[in-house]
């Protein structure tokens, strides 16, 4: 299953080297990455594959809550399906 890794907060070093290494951690694969920096403020979009992820999508969402916060940003895990509904314009 696809989902959607958001992840926003003030721009610092290491945060890219942070939720990848949590999602490797996991068996989490990264299929796309999209990310900036407008002023001091770090924005990233990864598109991820769980199929074959050691934990469910939503304790994979709950355990990268907590790596944000943990780090200092939101990390937000979401369903692609649900992703793509709230963004429709």
């Amino acid at each position: 299953m696809k989902a959607v890794v958001s992840v926003i907060g003030r721009d610092k070093v290491g945060i890219i080297a942070e939720v990848s290494n949590f999602l490797s951690s996991l068996d989490v694969n990264i299929e796309d990455i999209s990310q900036t920096v407008m002023q001091d403020y770090f924005a990233m979009i990864m598109l991820i594959e769980t199929e074959g992820a050691k934990v469910s999508l939503s304790e994979l969402a709950r355990l990268g809550k907590e790596k944000g916060e943990h780090i200092g940003v939101t990390v937000t895990v979401q369903h692609e399906d649900i992703f793509n509904a709230m963004h429709k314009i």
